[in-house]
């Protein structure tokens, strides 16, 4: 296996990082408050990341979340990339591609989705109803991609279901989505495809499980970016605040816990960059993506808290930089599952005998 990204890659994510570090600052964070930043959503978009996704692969949205992670920007980039233009670049009919690809790449079209939510029903006519709590960057959306309670997959527009404000614990745009016989567009195939029996079920399962495959995948890089900043601020910070004279840094269990907190960051790298390459490459990749979505709640827990904690008592400062990384860290750790389920989902996987040569 082979990690290096590509040029195309490397050039995506050098511009990524450079849209990100203008445009994230702490002011314009702060000034947004529990929103999205709409004229960083733009340039990313004028600068034509979210399509170049579908060029780069999933490694490559993987690069780019890591620069997102890195200054908690406030963009609907993982969900729209993820459950829009992965998803219907790799299950949605060609009829759909064709419609959605384009205005998914320019931002006109934004999608996020209601997984691991599976508690939609389907009416005879296509018609869905149920109630998904928390959409994260729902009040951004202008589509909501929802499981029925066989996990198809369906695509609903915002303006048909009702969308109520919900606030996390990360600003990252939520609300509640109610749908009450809404008009639901399912991906990959008609209405008639999708109730055509045990194949067409087949069909729908195994979308669904490559779709939270690739968003755990995703979202385990954005994790490695959110760590990676934590760890930058706290040794800046502790290499230049003093006490008694020298710095917080020279201090041994400032480093041990310092280079703990690198090492773990590290691992949730490195399984999101395996999961990512294997299923650009087309090999199987379940096992790898519940792996790095387990390294990224269970450690992306463990070193938020110590760039907090190193951070002394400007770590419990809630206008501090630092803290917003600790915020989408402990949000992250349990989007999509925290690390005793997707650990339980692990074994069933491996004891079944189904986990990846």
């Amino acid at each position: 296996m082979d990690f290096t990204p590509t040029e195309e890659q490397a050039a995506a994510r050098d511009l990524a990082a450079r849209i990100f570090g203008d445009l994230s600052t702490h002011e314009r964070l702060t000034a947004a408050g529990a929103g999205s930043d709409a004229e960083l959503w733009k340039a990313l978009c004028e600068a034509g990341l979210p399509a170049a996704v579908e060029d780069i692969g999933l490694l490559g949205l993987v690069l780019l979340l890591e620069e997102q992670g890195r200054t908690t920007a406030q963009v609907p980039f993982a969900a729209s990339c993820v459950y829009g233009l992965l998803a219907v670049s790799a299950h949605g009919s060609a009829e759909q591609r064709e419609r959605l690809l384009p205005a998914i790449g320019d931002g006109t079209v934004v999608v996020t989705g209601a997984l691991p939510e599976a508690a939609v029903r389907v009416g005879g006519s296509g018609e869905l109803s149920g109630v998904v709590p928390v959409v994260p960057w729902l009040r951004d959306a202008t589509h909501v991609l929802v499981a029925d309670e066989e996990h198809g997959l369906w695509l609903v527009r915002t303006v048909d279901a009702r969308c109520d404000p919900v606030e996390l614990t990360a600003p990252w745009s939520a609300g509640r989505l109610t749908l009450d016989a809404t008009p639901g567009e399912p991906l990959g195939g008609s209405l008639g495809e999708r109730q055509g029996g045990p194949e067409a079920a087949a069909a729908g399962q195994e979308a669904y499980d490559d779709v939270l495959a690739t968003a755990r995948t995703a979202f385990a890089g954005l994790q490695a970016g959110v760590c990676a900043g934590s760890v930058a601020r706290a040794v800046d910070y502790t290499n230049t605040r003093e006490q008694f004279g020298r710095p917080l840094a020279t201090k041994q269990g400032v480093q041990l816990r310092a280079a703990d907190a690198y090492m773990d960051t590290e691992a949730i790298r490195v399984t999101a960059y395996e999961a990512a390459w294997r299923r650009d490459e087309g090999l199987d990749y379940a096992t790898h993506a519940l792996t790095a979505a387990w390294w990224a709640s269970e450690a992306g827990h463990r070193v938020v808290h110590a760039g907090q904690h190193l951070h002394g008592g400007m770590g419990a400062d809630l206008d501090h930089p630092v803290h917003r990384h600790f915020l989408w860290g402990r949000q992250l750790d349990a989007y999509l599952g925290c690390g005793s389920e997707v650990l339980q989902e692990l074994g069933v996987l491996i004891v079944d005998g189904e986990g990846d040569a």
